[in-house]
């Protein structure tokens, strides 16, 4: 028996390969055992491989459809240095694009995005990303509303909300699924038990959402189904009536909060009334709910999945204003919540920052980072201006993309798009573990581990502790470490010892321990030394008593000052009226989506797209976890009940969803429990083009992101907005086969 780690859980791989999450662990994650089940599956890449076209002609239009043919390691490693030091000397590093993008592994080395900007940072630099897929517009506009961008922290506890919360107003809701992963590993799954606890401490939950299911329904929850796109009109609706009733915390406004005069004229016409107009909701429930929020001890959350959305960094900025309004940021259990319960980690009991075990990256000698919303404008425009954050940036000429740990083919809108400015790179390179879009669609494929084939520390910012994750079995065939790829390269390209720093995997994990250990010790932490940690597998941090968001700056916000221009909660922000944007005014407003309910033509419906349950984004879409949720093969898409019966649609039946920008199959599942014209899929079913390689062909397996749009939140944020979208959904009968786990053709 063996422990390791993943960002669904620590569990234990038997000898004959099964895996059970760690005994202390109330609610394992089924997750766990994807990984075992697939570390030898016929879709693992056993050797370097090349696309023929490539190889023979450096031809580009193949890409997604050709054979590849395997080559050695020598092979391999000299066709990428020599691409990387053409590419240099014909473009400069401008030319290469690193912005790697996805969750890759759970552990603190081997995390593949760092060990590839950490190398091509020494090859003299590359082009980066900035912002995220899952809260890039709140990332964008908090740090003018509040001074902070650690967004995942701007919420509270569990223990705070089952002590002292009574009413929590969930916009979008929390679903259990979130809670259950973490970007750097979820410990413990409790989050069904901490409802459950809040339940009985007698806080009641409103959930806000098109779907009923993202609040569980074990405690009870009021249902407001309101249309997607619509939670700023209903705040407004909200805020409004707290004004007609003088329940407004003028006394908090005037103390710690700035511009709530500007604000407060532009809410004329927008009462109960105008919001049900646009929400869909009854003017009364409206009314009903700000009267229950002002007379109970309120906590207002707003899930990440509301600000993926045009004009997504209106949910955030509205947020902060409607818990202003009714006074309780920095009290126990009261303000807001931004993301609650989005990951494991922003809920539980957390430490204050504690040092972590961490790669250093190195200094990017290329001072150019693209929005991620905008990656699809990166390929295809490059010397035209993109505007960002009240500035602008030139995009670059980009040649060269590297990839280790992502899936551009998952988290990207617009896939039809993006594929056109795919076949402008004149080299992909990627490591992967499985045949899976991204080696088909690239050109130099590298075998990579995963985590049950390394060692590592699990360290996940704000949890108590850190854990061992011990190398389960050898690597598969010929697969390696992407850092020991790195270094082999770095060394070709004669900057190795300042890559590697001579030390192998395990003196690296020994120096970032001791680092961070060290560290830690100055912050009045008592960590052991790293041979007792990997001895026993853990070192655990004591939790401090935990104080209310904002609790210091709201009892003294002259002492205790916010990082804003003015030390306070911008309701209305001076910088961003500033920037002159008509789609991003200097306070929270509604704007009207170009893609909406209030805006659909006849037979059109709204698609959402949702974190899955049976996996993490694409991760794992192989395993039978994943298989088991399918219909037919194909990504299940719930339709309300009316809306499938209105088109002929019978539970279990194949559909096409479609608009301008492209058309997936999935199953259709029927419910009760969406809004009557919303449609809801899962994102991570790995694309699979009926064509490949060919832009405008539909997708067999159900990736909704071939009809999401990637036009950019705001100009202040350019963030995804992939759940603005209008599509058409019909019922068919030959739908071409699924071949998404077929593989590379080789």
């Amino acid at each position: 028996m063996s422990r390791t780690a993943s960002h669904w859980g620590v569990y234990d791989v038997g000898a004959d390969g099964t895996a059970r999450g760690m005994p202390e662990d109330p609610h394992p994650s089924p997750l766990v055992g994807g990984l075992p089940e697939l570390v030898h599956s016929d879709l693992r890449i056993d050797r370097p491989h090349v696309r023929e076209g490539w190889l023979h002609r450096r031809d580009r239009a193949g890409r997604g459809a050709e054979r590849f043919v395997p080559v050695d390691w020598d092979t391999a490693l000299e066709l990428v240095a020599d691409e990387l030091t053409r590419v240099r000397a014909e473009h400069g590093n401008e030319g290469i694009y690193g912005g790697c993008y996805g969750w890759a592994s759970a552990g603190r080395l081997h995390h593949a995005p760092s060990t590839l900007k950490r190398f091509l940072a020494g090859f003299g630099g590359y082009v980066d990303k900035v912002g995220n897929h899952s809260f890039g517009a709140a990332l964008a506009v908090m740090p003018h509303v509040l001074g902070r961008s650690d967004v995942p922290n701007l919420t509270p506890t569990w223990p705070e909300v089952v002590e002292h919360t009574e009413l929590v107003v969930m916009f979008g809701g929390a679903h259990l699924k979130n809670s259950a992963v973490d970007p750097g590993g979820a410990l413990e799954h409790t989050g069904a038990d901490w409802f459950e606890r809040a339940h009985a401490a007698g806080v009641r939950f409103v959930n806000v959402s098109p779907s009923r299911e993202d609040v569980t329904a074990a405690v009870d929850p009021e249902w407001l189904p309101v249309r997607p796109g619509t939670d700023v009109a209903l705040m407004l609706g909200l805020v409004h009536t707290l004004l007609d009733d003088g329940s407004v915390d003028r006394e908090f406004l005037a103390r710690c909060t700035d511009g709530f005069e500007t604000f407060e004229r532009s809410l004329a016409g927008h009462d109960a009334d105008w919001a049900a107009g646009v929400t869909g909701l009854p003017a009364v429930r409206i009314r009903e709910l700000a009267r229950r929020m002002a007379a109970h001890r309120t906590l207002v959350t707003t899930s990440w999945s509301v600000q993926r959305a045009q004009h997504g960094e209106q949910p955030p900025w509205m947020t902060v204003a409607l818990a202003a309004v009714l006074g309780g940021i920095g009290l126990p259990g009261q303000g807001f919540g931004l993301g609650f319960g989005s990951i494991r980690g922003n809920v539980v009991p957390r430490t204050e920052p504690v040092p972590r075990p961490t790669l250093p990256l190195g200094k990017n000698p290329v001072d150019i980072a693209i929005p991620v919303g905008r990656f699809a404008d990166l390929l295809l425009h490059p010397g035209e201006e993109l505007e960002y954050a009240g500035g602008r940036i030139t995009l670059p000429d980009v040649r060269l993309l590297y990839s280790a740990g992502g899936n551009p083919f998952h988290h990207n809108a617009n896939l039809n798009r993006l594929l056109t400015g795919w076949r402008r790179l004149e080299t992909v390179v990627v490591h992967e573990q499985f045949w899976n879009p991204p080696a088909v669609f690239a050109d130099i494929v590298l075998p990579a581990t995963t985590t049950m084939e390394r060692n590592d520390v699990l360290a996940t910012e704000f949890a108590p502790e850190w854990r061992a994750m011990y190398r389960v079995c050898p690597p598969h065939a010929q697969a390696r470490n992407d850092l020991d790829v790195f270094a082999e390269l770095a060394d070709r390209l004669g900057f190795g010892p300042d890559y590697h720093e001579g030390r192998d995997e395990m003196g690296w994990l020994r120096h970032l321990y001791d680092v961070a250990a060290d560290r830690a010790r100055v912050a009045g932490y008592e960590p052991p030394g790293f041979d007792e940690f990997w001895t026993t597998g853990r070192c655990v941090f004591p939790a401090p008593p935990a104080s209310p968001l904002f609790s210091d700056f709201r009892a003294d916000p002259v002492a205790h000052p916010l990082a804003t221009s003015s030390g306070r909660i911008q309701i209305t922000s001076p910088t961003i009226a500033g920037f002159g944007h008509a789609d991003q005014p200097g306070h929270p407003t509604w704007h009207e989506p170009d893609e909406w309910l209030g805006a659909a033509r006849p037979g059109e419906l709204h698609l959402l797209s949702n974190q899955p349950a049976a996996r993490l984004h694409s991760q794992l879409d192989p395993s039978s976890g994943s298989r088991a949720t399918k219909i037919g093969g194909r990504e299940p898409l719930r339709i309300a009940r009316v809306d499938a019966e209105a088109r002929g649609i019978a539970d279990g039946d194949t559909v096409r969803v479609s608009n301008a920008r492209g058309a997936f199959y999935a199953g259709a599942r029927l419910t009760d429990d969406l809004t009557p014209g919303v449609l809801s899929i899962a994102t991570g079913a790995w694309y699979d083009p009926a064509e490949p390689g060919v832009p405008g062909t539909p997708d067999k397996h159900g990736t909704p992101n071939v009809v999401t749009a990637d036009s950019g939140s705001s100009r202040l944020g350019q963030a995804p907005v992939a759940q603005s979208v209008l599509v058409e959904v019909e019922r068919v009968e030959d739908a071409p086969a699924v071949t998404a786990f077929a593989g590379a053709r080789v």
